[in-house]
Order: C-alpha cells, then sequence, then structure tokens
C-alpha cells in the first residue's frame, strides 16, 4: 500500500535482461555489449537472468518465469517481442534502452505496455542507475558514486557527461535517470517517484522540453515541495513572436514563460551543469528560508569588492551589519579592518578575527547569509581558517558559503571545509550566485505555496455577460475584438475603462466629443489593426468640434490608403485619461505552449518593444502573487514617489491583476490580450485602450461548468466547500485543504488516541513528518484532493466577549492511480467527533469530487480488526474484500 507504482523499475528484487547471446558479442548491440558490462561489474544482490528470445526456449517456458523488472536491449526489430515475454512473466517494469526506435515503434510499444500492464521507460536513453541499490541499468558508463542526488536528464550525452564531471568532484547520486524522446514512463512520472523516494535528498534536472504541462508542472510542485529541485533547461529561443497580434505576443518568449512557470513550482533555474550541481549541493543543507541580504567578510578588498559587484549584478542585496552589531564586533578586530559596507577584516585577519565577524553576522537579524572569502597571506594558515568556519558552522542557523582564493596552498582547506558541508567555491561570483539560488529556492516556495481560487474576493464578475461577447464575435468568425468589444470584456469584470463610443460619421463622432466634453483622443476601430499608432490611427489631444471632424475625415482617408484591405467600423471617441502624471503601465496575456495563459506587468506606452520591460506569473494570481508580479518588472522603480510625482495606487494596480486573472480562468477562449496603457495614478488606474484575440476552445471546456483545464496549474476548488450542520447541534464546514491547514492538521494528528492513529497510518508515529505534513496539505487538485472538516469551537474570554478558535476535526482524501480512472481513499475523524456523521459525510463528499473528476471506481485498505471503519465502508455500500497479499487489511471497493 506504501510503495510507488514505480518501485519495480528503481527498486527491483529480480530483474530479467534481454540483451543478445550473453558469450556472443557479436548478438548484441552497442547498447547490450555496455549493459553486459555494466551489469557484471556490479555487487547487485537481487536476481538478475539473463535471456535471449532466440534460444532460451519457448514463450510458454519464458512466461513461467517471474522478475520486477524487464531490461531490453536489443536491436529496434526485437525490442516488441522482447516486451510482450516480459509482460507475460508478470513483469512490472520494463527498460528499454535500445536506441534508433522511431516515434511509430515507440507508440507500438507503448501500447504493448498499456496492454500488459507494464511501466515502460525508454526507448532511446541510456537507462537508469541506483548507485545504493548497486545497480547499473544502463549503458552510461561506470556506476556512479552512492549520495543523495538524484539526476533526470533528457539528454544521453549530457547524462554521460555530467557523470564524468561528477567523478572526478565527489558528487554521488541517489538515482540516474536517462529519458529518451518517446518514452512512456516521463519525467513528470520519474519525479513522482524521487519526491517519494526517501534515499533522494535533492534532485538536479536536465530539460530538455516538455508535453504535458498539467502533468508536468503537478509533478515538478509536488517534488519541489517535498525536497529542493534544481532545473537547467536547454533551448533559449529568443523572445518575440512574429505572428503576434498584441504586443504582449510579441515581447512574451517561451523561455520567460518557462521562468516563471519555474518560479510558481518553487523550484530554481540555473545556466551551466557546474551551477546545477553547486545549487543543488547549497539546496540540500536545507537552511531555513532567507531573504536577500548576503554578508561579505574578507581580508582582501579585491575579492570583497568583486563579489559585491556581483550581488547588485545578481539583484541581491549587501548584508550590512547592524549599529549595534558595529560597536560590540569592533574592538574584536584588527585596527585596519572596516565594517561600512563589506566586512573586510583586513590582511591581518587571524581564525579568530573571522569566527568572531561570522559569529556576529550569524546573529544579526539584517542579515540572512555569509560569504567568507579568505586571500592566501604570507606566513597564514588557510586551513586554520577553514577551522574556524567549521567551528562556527556548527551552531550557525543561517547559509555559510565560502570562497578560498588560490589553488596548491589551500588545497587542504577547500577539504576541511566540504569535510564540514560548507559549500565551497574558487570565485566570488559563483559562491555570490550560489546563494542567489538559495535566496531564489525560498522566494519561489513562497510563490509554491500560494494557491489562489478562479475568482477572488472581489465583486462578482459579469461572466455570462462576458462570455456572450465571446460567442457573438466567434459566431461572426472573428477572433480579433474591436477596442470596444475589449472593454466591454473588462468592464465585464470590474476593471476601470475610459468611456469609449463608436462614432460611424464625422458628424457623429462631432456630437459625441461635444457631448462627452473636451479634451478627446479619436482612434481608428478595425479587427484587421494590430497597432493602431503604426498606421496613425490615434489622434490625442483634440480640442473643439471642427478639430474631431477634420480629424476623424484624415484620419480615415489616411488609414485607408495604407491599409486598403482593413475592415474599418469607424472611430471611437473616448474622454483623454486626466492623469498629469499617471505612469504608463501595460498588462497582458500570451498563451504558451506547452504551458496555456500566462500574465505579463511591464512598463507600457507605443515604446513598449523597445523598453523590452517584462514580468510573468501563471494563473491564477492572488494578492500575494499580484505583487510579487509587481515587483519583478523594472517599472516598478517608478511607482512610488518620483520625479515630484506621488506615489501610485498599488492596490489598484494589484485589482486590475486579479481581474485579469479571473479573466483568464473563467474564459478559457482568450489567446492574447493587451491592456496599453493602463494609466496608473495616486487615485486609482484606468485601462486607456485594449486589445484581445480570442480562438475557439472545446465545449466542455467553454461551458458553464469550467473545469479550467486550459490552465497549467489548477486553482483552488472553492466549488466542494459546504457548511453541514452536525449533528448533536452546531456546524461544520467540509473544505478542501489548503498549505495553511499544516499547523491544524498536525493537532489532529496529536489528538488522535494511538488505537486510531494506527487505524489511518499503520504506524505508531505521534506526529506528521515534515515532509509528510507538506505533501498532506499542499496537493495537486488535479490527480487527488483531501477534503478537511473544520470545526469553530467557540469560547468566552474574561471580558465576556464570544471568540471562536478553527479546528480540523475530519479529513477524507484521495489519490489516483496511474490508471487514471480510479482513486485510492484514506479517512481519519478525531476520536472527540466520532459517531456525529462526519465520517460518513467526508466519505460522500469525497466520492462526489471523484466523480466529477470522471473517476470510475474508489478503493481502499482497511485493517480488519477495525470493525468500526469496516462497517462505515459497509453503510456506503463498498465491497469488502480479503486482501491476498496481506490478510491484516480488506480491501474496499465502490463503483461511482
Amino acid at each position: 500500500m506504501d510503495k510507488h507504482y514505480l518501485t519495480p523499475l528503481f527498486c527491483p528484487e529480480s530483474i530479467v535482461v534481454f540483451a543478445g547471446q550473453a558469450e556472443d558479442p557479436a548478438s548484441q548491440t552497442p547498447q547490450a555489449r555496455a549493459l553486459h558490462v555494466a551489469l557484471r561489474a556490479q555487487r547487485y544482490t537481487g536476481t538478475l537472468t539473463f535471456l535471449d528470445i532466440h534460444t532460451s526456449g519457448t514463450l510458454a517456458d519464458l512466461a513461467q518465469s517471474r522478475a520486477d523488472l524487464a531490461i531490453i536491449a536489443l536491436p529496434p526489430k526485437d525490442v516488441a517481442a522482447a516486451l510482450e515475454i516480459a509482460g507475460r512473466m508478470t513483469c512490472r517494469a520494463a527498460l528499454v534502452i535500445s536506441s534508433g526506435i522511431s516515434a511509430d515503434q515507440a507508440d507500438e510499444l507503448k501500447k504493448i505496455a498499456r496492454r500488459e500492464g507494464v511501466y515502460l521507460l525508454g526507448p532511446n536513453g541510456l537507462g537508469l542507475q541506483r548507485p545504493l541499490l548497486q545497480l547499473n541499468a544502463s549503458a552510461a558508463g561506470p556506476l556512479a558514486r552512492a549520495g543523495s542526488l538524484a539526476l533526470v536528464s533528457q539528454s544521453g550525452a549530457l547524462t554521460s557527461s555530467i557523470l564524468d564531471w561528477a567523478s572526478n568532484n565527489a558528487v554521488g547520486f541517489s538515482s540516474v535517470v536517462s529519458l529518451g524522446p518517446n518514452t512512456s514512463v516521463d519525467i513528470a512520472q520519474v519525479l513522482d517517484f524521487l519526491a517519494n523516494d526517501a534515499q533522494t535528498q535533492s534532485i538536479v534536472v536536465y530539460l530538455e522540453g516538455i508535453s504535458n504541462a498539467r502533468g508536468f508542472m503537478s509533478a515538478l510542485r509536488s517534488a519541489a515541495n517535498a525536497k529542493p529541485v534544481v532545473v537547467l533547461k536547454a533551448g533559449r529561443k529568443p523572445a518575440g513572436n512574429e505572428a503576434a497580434q498584441t504586443h504582449s505576443g510579441a515581447i512574451v518568449g517561451s523561455d520567460d514563460v518557462f521562468d516563471a512557470a519555474l518560479r510558481r513550482a518553487g523550484a530554481v533555474r540555473v545556466r551551466s551543469f557546474v551551477e546545477l550541481f553547486s545549487a543543488a549541493k547549497c539546496l540540500a543543507s536545507r537552511y531555513r528560508p532567507v531573504g536577500k541580504r548576503l554578508a561579505i567578510v574578507t581580508n582582501g578588498g579585491g575579492p570583497g569588492v568583486l563579489a559585491a559587484d556581483w550581488v547588485n549584478e545578481i539583484f541581491l542585496q549587501l548584508g550590512r551589519l547592524s549599529p549595534k552589531s558595529v560597536s560590540a564586533l569592533k574592538p574584536l578586530l584588527p585596527e585596519l579592518a572596516s565594517l561600512v559596507d563589506l566586512i573586510d577584516l583586513s590582511e591581518e585577519a587571524s581564525p579568530g578575527h573571522y569566527q568572531a565577524a561570522i559569529e556576529a553576522a550569524g546573529k544579526d537579524r539584517e542579515i540572512d547569509g555569509v560569504l567568507a572569502i579568505y586571500s592566501p597571506k604570507a606566513g597564514a594558515d588557510p586551513a586554520e581558517v577553514a577551522r574556524a568556519l567549521a567551528e562556527v558552522k556548527r551552531t550557525m542557523g543561517k547559509p555559510l558559503l565560502s570562497c578560498w582564493m588560490g589553488d596548491s596552498s589551500v588545497v587542504a582547506a577547500r577539504g576541511i571545509l566540504n569535510d564540514a558541508a560548507i559549500p565551497s567555491f574558487r570565485t566570488p561570483e559563483a559562491a555570490v550566485g550560489a546563494f542567489g539560488n538559495i535566496a531564489s529556492f525560498y522566494q519561489n516556495q513562497l510563490l509554491l505555496q500560494q494557491t489562489p481560487p478562479p475568482l477572488s474576493t472581489l465583486a462578482k464578475p459579469d461572466i455570462e455577460g462576458a462570455r456572450l461577447v465571446i460567442e457573438n464575435v466567434l459566431a461572426e468568425r472573428r477572433t480579433v475584438l474591436t477596442e470596444m468589444e475589449s472593454k466591454t470584456l473588462l468592464a465585464a469584470f470590474h476593471i476601470p475603462v475610459t468611456k469609449t463610443i463608436l462614432a460611424r460619421s464625422a458628424n457623429e463622432a462631432m456630437m459625441i466629443a461635444t457631448q462627452l466634453g473636451f479634451p478627446v483622443a479619436l482612434k481608428i476601430d478595425s479587427p484587421d489593426i494590430s497597432h493602431k499608432s503604426d498606421v496613425q490611427g490615434v489622434i490625442l489631444n483634440v480640442m473643439n468640434a471642427a478639430s474631431v471632424r477634420d480629424s476623424y475625415s484624415d484620419m480615415l482617408q489616411r488609414v485607408t490608403r495604407l491599409l486598403p484591405k482593413a475592415h474599418i467600423n469607424g472611430v471611437t471617441v473616448q474622454n483623454m485619461a486626466r492623469h498629469r502624471r499617471g505612469r504608463e503601465i501595460y498588462i497582458g496575456l500570451v498563451t504558451d505552449e506547452p504551458f496555456g495563459p500566462v500574465i505579463a506587468f511591464g512598463a507600457g506606452g507605443t515604446m513598449i518593444e523597445l523598453i523590452d520591460d517584462r514580468a510573468m506569473e501563471l494563473p491564477p494570481l492572488n494578492q500575494f502573487l499580484a505583487r510579487r508580479l509587481i515587483e519583478r518588472a523594472r517599472v516598478a522603480e517608478t511607482l512610488g514617489e518620483w520625479r515630484g510625482a506621488s506615489a501610485v495606487n498599488r492596490e489598484a494596480m494589484e485589482q486590475v491583476l486579479l481581474r485579469v486573472s479571473e479573466m483568464v480562468c473563467e474564459l478559457p477562449q482568450l489567446r492574447e490580450m493587451d491592456i496599453n496603457p493602463l494609466i496608473v495614478d495616486e487615485s486609482g488606474a484606468v485601462a486607456v485602450d485594449a486589445r484581445i484575440v480570442i480562438h475557439n476552445v472545446p465545449q466542455a471546456a467553454s461551458g458553464h461548468a469550467n473545469n479550467y483545464n486550459h490552465l497549467a496549474i489548477l486553482p483552488y476548488p472553492a466549488r466542494y466547500e459546504h457548511v453541514w450542520p452536525l449533528r448533536g447541534g452546531g456546524e461544520y464546514t467540509v473544505r478542501p485543504v489548503h498549505p495553511d491547514d499544516a499547523q491544524m492538521l498536525q493537532e489532529l494528528v496529536h489528538k488522535l488516541s494511538p488505537q486510531s492513529r494506527y487505524f489511518r497510518f499503520v504506524s505508531s508515529l505521534i506526529e506528521l513528518p515534515p515532509a509528510m505534513l507538506a505533501r498532506f496539505t499542499l496537493i495537486d487538485y488535479d490527480r487527488e484532493m483531501a477534503l478537511v472538516a473544520v470545526f469553530k469551537e467557540r469560547s468566552a474570554g474574561p471580558d465576556g466577549e464570544i471568540s471562536g478558535t478553527e479546528r480540523i476535526v475530519g479529513v477524507s482524501r484521495y489519490i489516483t492511480n496511474p490508471d487514471r480512472a480510479s482513486c485510492e481513499f484514506a479517512l481519519v475523524v478525531a476520536d472527540d467527533f466520532n459517531g456525529k456523521g462526519l465520517g460518513s459525510r467526508l466519505m460522500q463528499s469525497i466520492m462526489d469530487v471523484a466523480r466529477d473528476k470522471g473517476l470510475s471506481e474508489m478503493d481502499g485498505l482497511v485493517l480488519a480488526n477495525n470493525p468500526g471503519m469496516l462497517k462505515l465502508m459497509r453503510s456506503l455500500g463498498f465491497s469488502v474484500k480479503p486482501f491476498a497479499e496481506d490478510p491484516d487489511f480488506k480491501l474496499v471497493t465502490h463503483a461511482l
């Protein structure tokens, strides 16, 4: 029950190998020869059997054998037959490291594996290694050193290069997995296994591409929630898309979107494979969450200044000691020491001086991490200084990194630092970059913890009205909305827009302008013109009726001459936005392949492509995510008091972003969108111009019951929240779990009786370990669900005032099985709430969610000596049967 479905692949107890005739290298492929060498050179303790499909007897004879894992390294023409045999041998997993298999052949192998119930890794990869099991099922060379780092790579060549580099740098692995193209077990499934693998403390990934964004993001978020994940991504594409119909589509590149996706998943991205391992090494230390303030302790001004320059270059902050810390530390240092910016100990620095300075920085609340830089000096011992750092490290709760400059004279010192688990670097820039990865990791973890609902707490938008506008445009076989239609859509979601009226003649424009009041702006209205200013289709500050009439006629003639085939509806008339010192912002939407819709934010105006200021976030957003999105854009520096202008109303900006997020969630037809400019000042925000591009989507996705299948991250499913009466009086709320429930869930487990804890966890644990607690509270609502029953306990204070404290009193959950058709459930209810109908309600609610997700069956294992649970299962219509693998359990199942 507690084993992952890929356990037979990664932890096999018996293996059968199809790799040609063992004694005849001529019958073997290059991969098979490498596999023979690898398997025979190790001390794998499980059962290892070599078979040849041509000489080992009949199919019936082979099918009598049994194995957990089949490894296939045969010529492409023989792979399918070997996989068929593996299936009849009841192998649960198969690894194909044969190369030269086409996409069509790979599809056929997937069909065979699916039919035989085999989890298939490969083909066209180098295989896998599990060094702690002494298993080298790969063609990647010698077995790697054992360690706690897992490597997942989509490139065989890079896998070999990384292993070669790691062997020379004492880097060890829990797993090495080489994924070829067209593999059946994909990167998401491998991440799933590694997230739950006790031997793995951190994960590094080399990625070239993904096919299923939802599955990848789900697995990556789950893995990054459990342990650090560092990603090296190849294929950085230049920004820009010639086919784009909005500014957003033109300036946002796929690599920018990938960065945004990684941030939201809580992972860290690096740029080289050396940096990949240094980041993983630092993150594996599991320091507490840290900010961006790095203090630099050095005995040489030059290296310290280089480090400080790089701190600024990668948007960190130089950590400075507080005045109180400076006063306490100054008497302990050499006379020439400086504590103004750097903690420069001078050339007279001794091991004791380093120790005192680092201890002071470690205790200072103004500092998040410390980098110690040492430059060799005549008569000084670098190793003694390293020992001083090792001593400080034992009691220090902040990241401590080191950079010992030089080469042969500091070899011993670097060994001491490595033994003390203090990350050591050869250059100041590399050390600062490593701290940047630590800071990024914990900043991204804050993003990971956010689980926004599709709709914010702001006033409910007119979703049906917006859908009608979109349906009418699509019915006319158009995909580009006019400015009027675009602004109508924004207004339906309560985004402030300038009042805009369409004029179809010069006289009509003149009358509209007179009624609105001068000055006004005139803009050409055409679905065929993406950027109005490019064809001189915008005239601002028109001051009187005669100018409106003349400007209308001139604009129509000019645009018609430049774009004779463009369909022109007329000219829109609107008041000039009265924001004397307002800032021009743009908020956009792009649809990425494969991540779906992405929200962009940055500086707006006519030179938006030239300014190239953009920050991105995957929807849905909440206020925290909206605020962080604004902070990442360069234009954020101009939003405070700036050159005599008052600070803008940031809350109004955040609300527009929340409204755009609502639009993206509820209107899957949106493909591109520009709100440019959005003018923001101290009084609020208003959209002056807008352009929206839509596309057709399947009816199921565009109907009222939105399943949000167009989003890479599923929103918090608030629709499953219900209030129920409690038997005996009172009421409780059943709702999906979210990360903030961790403490309440821990208290529930604490208060359970030993018997109840054993019935739920089949263990005598007293509390949930941090990794398990995180796993239970931050979930992917697409493939699993946990519903909590929350009861508000009311009590009277000393002054008679009634207050309430929320308490989780029950949890039901399911996890979708690999077949994606069935799920496994679990249930626990607080002892003092037994007999009040909670268990039945929680089970009925979780079954309703499973049905809504299209699952067909729910099953679970119940201890045979748990009569209360078995009685509840029978009352709910579950069938109860013996569990063949363990007589202590009963298998309960229910068709949904």
